[in-house]
């Protein structure tokens, strides 16, 4: 669900408090998304669900994403700041995400990796990840929809002073920021038993691996020869648990777990725990995200890292987009497969018919010209006809207003590509 209340609701895991069993609710309704027509420089917004603005408003509100002349003195004064060229833009896209969408109750928090090979002053290599060269972005996402909640730009080292002591905890402290009741799920990257406590503090578990030179670990699980396959180990304190579990001869893993309080053990043949299996149903919500989102992206081949940290912008934004959109409208296109295509398609249309329509000179190509000519021609065709409408009496109503140029036009039911539509604009 989404927050049509407009207020953020969170409660205890499973208590169903505020009689809602589901803490999701949809904040606001208005987005913004801002387009520079080619011809007059003029901004407007979208169409759909996207609010009208007036351009002057438009340049107040939304900041250019970078001008070279000023990045240096942007840098300077942010104290070194190596994200300068977009952090403006950054910070007011992050802080619209967790505005629109309240997680479930289990959350994952893990890195994301955008691909990119050119000049970068933070480019990262992963050689685990399939692009291995890029930004990397820490992310807290809702673990069942794969909704980015929270995001930061991973950049580098600090200009001054050596690397950041218990970063993997300061991460995920930050990217739970405001959660209350629900349980985050990360790697052992970032679980360790002080971050374990102090999410306790805020009324937050965490489910996770555990690396094996971690100093709080008993050595009782550690050790893994003379085991018998699929055996499980338990240690308890009174507010964490630990399992250690031999998936593989002589091979085990650890995880540790807030959640947990008993020692339960499946009935499968693996005979895998219940901290095991709830960390694998809840692992992969930041890969997934990654996933949806290379499948249909506006990423396209560019030099400069600020154009790749944008379009990873307008990726995630879409996706989020069809999030909502999907949980307001349960039952658009039941049994169909092709759902966040449609959406895309339908959401290009809605951005790009608004410009089309005040567009005042015809593109050069010919399916182009044609495009914009029907557009145009079915906004005209849906104004009122005030020339040969009948006189109205002196009490009737006011005359019906112009159609808003946010809204989308309906083009009489033809299915025209969104790619034409953008050559169109």
């Amino acid at each position: 669900m989404t927050n049509l209340e407009g207020v953020r609701k969170y409660g205890a895991r499973g208590d169903g408090d505020d009689g809602d069993d589901d803490h999701r609710h949809y904040a606001d309704d208005d987005h913004h998304e801002v387009h520079e027509d080619r011809e007059d420089r003029d901004r407007g917004g979208g169409g759909g669900r996207w609010k009208a603005m007036d351009s002057t408003d438009l340049r107040a509100y939304t900041p250019s994403p970078d001008d070279r002349q000023t990045r240096a003195e942007r840098r300077a004064a942010g104290g070194g700041d190596k994200l300068a060229a977009v952090r403006e833009v950054w910070d007011k896209w992050v802080e619209r995400l967790p505005l629109l969408y309240n997680p479930g109750a289990d959350v994952t928090v893990d890195e994301q990796l955008v691909p990119f090979r050119g000049r970068c002053p933070f480019r990262q290599y992963i050689p685990s990840k399939p692009a291995k060269y890029g930004i990397k972005t820490w992310v807290a996402c809702d673990s069942k929809s794969s909704y980015a909640w929270k995001m930061q730009v991973y950049t580098g080292k600090a200009t001054c002073g050596g690397p950041e002591k218990n970063q993997g905890m300061r991460v995920v402290l930050d990217l739970t920021q405001g959660l209350r009741g629900h349980n985050v799920t990360c790697d052992n990257f970032f679980t360790s038993y002080e971050l374990a406590r102090q999410l306790l503090t805020r009324n937050v578990t965490v489910v996770g691996t555990v690396r094996k030179n971690k100093p709080e670990l008993p050595q009782a699980l550690l050790a893994s020869k003379d085991r018998l396959l699929f055996s499980s180990k338990f240690a308890f304190t009174p507010t964490t648990a630990l399992v250690s579990y031999l998936a593989k001869k002589n091979k085990n893993v650890l995880l540790l777990s807030t959640l947990h309080t008993e020692a339960h053990v499946s009935r499968r043949q693996d005979k895998k725990p219940a901290i095991v299996l709830d960390y694998n149903s809840n692992k992969g919500g930041v890969d997934n995200l990654d996933k949806v989102i290379g499948t249909y992206s506006c990423r396209r081949m560019t030099a400069r890292w600020p154009l790749v940290i944008f379009h990873n912008i307008f990726d995630v934004s879409s996706y989020n987009a069809f999030v909502i959109w999907r949980e307001l409208n349960p039952t658009w296109m039941p049994g169909k497969r092709n759902k966040r295509r449609v959406f895309l398609e339908q959401l290009g249309k809605a951005l790009v018919t608004p410009f089309i329509q005040r567009r005042a000179r015809l593109p050069r190509t010919e399916a182009s010209a044609a495009l914009v000519k029907a557009v145009q021609r079915a906004t005209y065709r849906d104004q009122p006809r005030r020339d040969h409408a009948p006189a109205a009496p002196d009490h009737a109503a006011p005359p019906a207003q112009a159609p808003n140029p946010a809204q989308p036009t309906n083009l009489g039911g033809n299915v025209i590509d969104t790619h034409m539509m953008a050559a169109a604009y």
